[in-house]
């Protein structure tokens, strides 16, 4: 495996006319870098990014085997690589003079990289994100099923929405959102793309919420999904997931996805009992460097953010 096996480009469009099928070939298992990619492309950098974007592909034989893309807040996403690749990735890297704010990757991928990544730079990885993938299989509807319906929302519900947005963000430390929605960014927060349906009880008062992302490449995402705490317990979080994810199929996504923590047991149980299957788990390591370097690698982002925002926390 040669160094310039890997092919750079900043130009989003030239990057996805080649490496878009890629991509595509494995929707649930790509599905962060295939939104933040098309927000990319459709909405450009939004004025808090810390730095342009990059994006490498790697080529063998005429084709794509694996792609990154450097986020701009520093970090970054990397698709499923061999050993062999991920040295070969960060000496590269290295050797142009990156300095990624840190990786996020499967477990595998993201290990190889972190250890690669300090023998090239003595840069210090340090773990911050775990995460299992889950796809939905079949769907099936929670038994005993809550009372009430789903609804989308409407501009009337605008302000509920970001109050629960923030209150979920208080909930999980989700302290760059809540910088955004306090500052009146709401565009600019990870939420401001997002589609989201309101679960109510039968007298129309909002008891849960759940968001989907926009489909790309035949994938919709499921996030977040929140209850308030004082209503957490009853199956409104299972009902609205439910609600999103069968919306998501009519819409004519072919995978629909979410991510859940680890430690979260109950989660997890809830998702695979509505018929969510489980794919991958990813990690993410953040980089600590030497100065000065070190003061240019932000400490929060929002794929740091990440760690515990793909959760429903009542569910």
């Amino acid at each position: 495996m040669r160094p310039d096996d890997w092919q750079l480009t900043d130009d989003v469009d030239d990057f996805l006319a080649r490496a878009g099928d890629f991509l595509y070939s494995r929707p649930a298992l790509h599905n962060m870098p295939l939104t933040a990619i098309e927000k990319l492309r459709t909405r450009g950098a939004d004025a808090h990014s810390a730095e342009p974007s990059v994006f490498g592909r790697l080529e063998s034989r005429g084709k794509v085997r694996a792609v990154f893309h450097r986020t701009p807040r520093g970090h970054l996403w990397v698709t499923p690589l061999s050993s062999e690749q991920t040295g070969t990735l960060a000496a590269h890297l290295a050797d142009l003079g990156h300095s990624p704010s840190g990786v996020l990757a499967d477990h595998v991928t993201a290990t190889a990289f972190a250890d690669a990544w300090q023998r090239h730079t003595d840069a210090a990885p340090a773990p911050f994100w775990r995460t299992h993938l889950y796809r939905l299989g079949t769907l099936t509807p929670p038994q005993p099923h809550p009372e009430g319906r789903g609804r989308v929302t409407g501009d009337k519900d605008h302000e509920q929405v970001v109050r629960w947005c923030r209150e979920f963000c208080v909930d999980v430390g989700e302290h760059f959102s809540i910088d955004l929605i306090d500052a009146g960014s709401w565009a600019d927060s990870r939420f401001g793309d997002r589609h989201f349906t309101l679960w109510e009880t039968p007298d129309g008062t909002p008891v849960s919420m759940a968001a989907t992302t926009s489909i790309v490449g035949g994938m919709i995402r499921v996030d977040p999904v929140y209850t308030p705490a004082h209503l957490r317990g009853r199956g409104y979080a299972g009902a609205v997931t439910v609600e999103v994810s069968r919306a998501a199929l009519a819409a004519g996504a072919t995978d629909v996805v979410l991510f859940t923590d680890p430690a979260n047991p109950i989660s997890n149980t809830l998702y695979q009992r509505i018929g969510y299957v489980h794919v991958a788990d990813f990690t993410g390591y953040k980089f600590s460097y030497s100065a000065p370097e070190a003061s240019s690698a932000p400490e929060a982002s929002e794929e740091h953010d990440r760690r515990t925002t793909h959760l429903p926390p009542g569910s």
